[in-house]
């Protein structure tokens, strides 16, 4: 009777399938294929649901009082539509139904049993359907202590700021054991030859990547971030130092260092964020009520955020959030979180913050960044911004007994705008209008009023003893400028098919010879004449304590920037006097030192190693002493921040041949420029005493060698 129901019910529904559209053979099939499944799947998530409920119904007694739900009545609707209710005996409602328990002998309730959908099972229980699976599930529960507990999970307010998830770089099969030669100690804790190790090698890397992007920028039109590529490439290698975050003084970092990229904090452990203007560190609490603290360790002055700036020790600094550091304004109110409440905290607990200032110099899309030393939090209050917003405001004051910084630029600037006169000033050009940015004379010492007389030059002349014709290999025919990466340049393939500079004007590699484009050549606008374009910073001649005049630049010099030539009369080395203090020897023996980027690290242990020893094609001595330019003033130091590279351009079938100097590393401004005089090789030495000629060291340096 009830198989008969049901084919007459489904007959009725093919039937009216017939009389909607006759003659559909294929509606009929189809509908009674269909038909069971849907049953199928109505019986399924009733009784899906209805598990659920039981496991409710057990925990929770009081559900029994409740209707159900409308979404469970429309799957009920459905099951009782698709369900002969004849078929079913002693229904029971789903409310009403008990879980049910392996028998056992249990003196109470066994308790409930909750086991994963795959298993494993305990005894007496098996999967049901959807939750069976043909392929077996491995469980490894055997070690309940390898589970990470919930506290051990970094919550946002520990570190200083959130860092956004990149793909892990692939690493070259050649570079995979690339070692960094810093040891864990070290990379914790730093020194100062470990932090100007760490800066040398990060900008070597980022001038050779910027050397690469300027070649693609050449044909593609794009030039991709060099330095923070070179900054990810040294912190995924190690190449860092300074990891332990720390208040106060920073090992290896000294008051007035300054920074061009905010990648260089990050390595040496200045400032962690390379956007975020506050870093702070979470500390023990004092109290029960506070577990932990938050102070603040450092901040950025860059002036996204209207930082009010002049005071020399006093910096009034604006919190951050709320703004909008592209456009330069703040959109919204302000709140008391983060960074924010690290400096609140701070001025609480008294808590030194270093201050790094942001300063822009004549390019405005340069920023300098100068370590201004440990300040003091003193005040903190909520005014408006320009823009109607609440922002949080907070007075630092400088703390006293630290060497000048800030205070220094400040100065500089006021001399350059004419509001203050430089004091001991005694010519405000030296050069006399040869050199375009005029370099002044000053003596704060003692009463000389300057250097013996010279006349100023900035070219090398040549006697005619002192031949250097070589046969010509002609200049370049390219048509505006040398294009990087271009080998279809004559000048770009004498340096090895690389440009020696960057787009700025920054030498890249040390080498053996550089070459230049001379006059000559067509490209009137060529980036590839830098060191023919004279002197491009304020350099300023000063008299030193116990080391005669010196030289020192008002403005603040990149690593590998020009600053000058050494210009005089070039000689044969029989003609030079031996009381000439001015002459530049080549011939003598130079301390070796690493300047050039290191191929594991940039990926390149495949490429040809390039000699960084100058090479020159004959012996070059250039006299400073009657003819000169301000490389004459140049002092000796054993540990220099300045080194000479040979560049040779020709010019009428004529070689010329030129001493360049470049800096070492970042140099802050009023810092004396200096570089090693060498030693005479022992086959030259007068009547084979090897002290011929020496004259004691004052340099200071600690790797002084007491004589040069």
């Amino acid at each position: 009777m009830l198989r008969q129901k049901k084919i007459k019910w489904n007959d009725n529904l093919l039937h009216t399938c017939d009389n909607r559209q006759p003659g559909t053979d294929k509606m009929k099939v189809a509908v009674s294929q269909i038909l069971p499944k849907l049953k199928t799947l109505a019986r399924f998530v009733a009784l899906s649901f209805s598990f659920f409920l039981c496991l409710s119904n057990f925990r929770n007694p009081n559900l029994t009082k409740r209707s159900p739900s409308p979404f469970l009545s429309r799957f009920i609707a459905m099951e009782e539509s698709f369900t002969d209710k004849t078929s079913v005996y002693d229904i029971k409602p789903l409310r009403t139904l008990k879980p049910v328990f392996p028998s056992g002998n249990h003196q109470s309730p066994p308790p409930f049993v909750c086991s994963p959908p795959f298993g494993p099972f305990p005894p007496g229980f098996s999967p049901f359907y959807p939750f069976t699976s043909s392929q077996p599930h491995t469980h490894n529960n055997s070690n309940p202590s390898s589970v990470t507990p919930l506290r051990s999970f970094r919550s946002d307010a520990e570190g200083s700021t959130p860092k956004r998830k990149t793909p892990k770089k692939l690493v070259r099969p050649d570079n995979v054991n690339f070692e960094s030669g810093i040891t864990s100690p070290e990379r914790e804790n730093g020194s100062r030859n470990l932090v100007t190790s760490v800066l040398t090698r990060y900008e070597a890397l980022r001038r050779r990547f910027s050397q690469l992007e300027d070649a693609r920028e050449a044909v593609s039109g794009i030039n991709k971030r060099a330095d923070l590529k070179a900054g990810s490439t040294c912190m995924s290698r190690g190449v860092r130092t300074n990891t332990k975050k720390r208040p106060g003084i920073v090992p290896g970092v000294e008051i007035g260092d300054i920074f061009f990229f905010r990648f260089e904090m990050c390595l040496v452990g200045l400032h962690s964020p390379s956007m975020a203007g506050i870093d702070y560190l979470l500390l023990k609490g004092d109290t029960e009520e506070e577990d932990t603290i938050t102070i603040a360790t450092s901040i950025v002055s860059s002036g996204y955020y209207d930082n009010e700036e002049g005071d020399p020790d006093v910096l009034v600094y604006t919190g951050q959030g709320g703004g909008n550091a592209d456009k330069e304004k703040q959109t919204s109110d302000q709140k008391l979180e983060r960074g924010n409440l690290a400096l609140e905290k701070s001025l609480v607990r008294n808590s030194p913050v270093r201050v790094i200032r942001g300063l822009k110099e004549a390019s405005p899309s340069v920023k300098i960044y100068l370590y201004d030393g440990l300040y003091e939090v003193k005040e903190s209050w909520v005014e408006k911004g320009k823009l109607g917003h609440n922002t949080f405001k907070y007075k630092l004051v400088r703390a006293p007994g630290q060497p000048p910084a800030f205070s220094t630029w400040i100065g500089i600037q006021k001399w350059k705008g004419g509001l203050t006169s430089r004091e001991g000033l005694i010519l405000a050009d030296l050069s006399s209008g040869v050199e375009s940015i005029g370099v002044s004379l000053v003596n704060e010492v003692d009463d000389e009023n300057g250097p013996g007389y010279f006349t100023y030059s900035t070219k090398v002349t040549y006697s005619e003893s002192f031949k250097l014709t070589q046969p010509s290999t002609g200049c370049c025919d390219c048509s505006s400028s040398c294009k990087p990466g271009s080998l279809n340049c004559r000048c770009v393939r004498r340096n090895g098919g690389d440009y020696p500079y960057c787009g700025n004007g920054v030498l890249v590699s040390r080498k053996g010879m550089v070459y230049e484009c001379s006059s000559s050549c067509p490209c009137l606008v060529c980036k590839l004449k830098v060191t023919q374009m004279g002197v491009k910073v304020k350099l300023e001649v000063f008299k030193t304590v116990d080391r005669g005049w010196g030289l020192r630049s008002w403005d603040p010099i990149r690593a590998g920037s020009f600053i000058c030539i050494y210009a005089g009369e070039a000689k044969e080395k029989e003609q030079t006097m031996e009381n000439d203090d001015y002459a530049f020897d080549t011939t003598r023996v130079y301390t070796a030192f690493k300047w050039n980027y290191e191929r594991g690290l940039a990926d390149e242990v495949d490429s040809e190693e390039v000699s960084e020893e100058p090479e020159m094609p004959l012996p070059l001595v250039i006299s400073g002493k009657d003819v000169g330019n301000v490389a004459r003033f140049m002092n000796h130091s054993c540990s220099p921040n300045v080194f000479w590279q040979p560049v040779s351009y020709e010019d009428n079938g004529q070689l010329f041949l030129h001493v360049a100097f470049f800096a070492v590393s970042h140099i802050p401004p009023m810092t004396e420029l200096t570089y090693d005089y060498g030693v005479t090789r022992p086959s030259e030495a007068h009547n084979d005493n090897t002290l011929h000629g020496m004259k004691k060291c004052f340099c200071g340096s600690e790797y002084c060698r007491g004589s040069f």
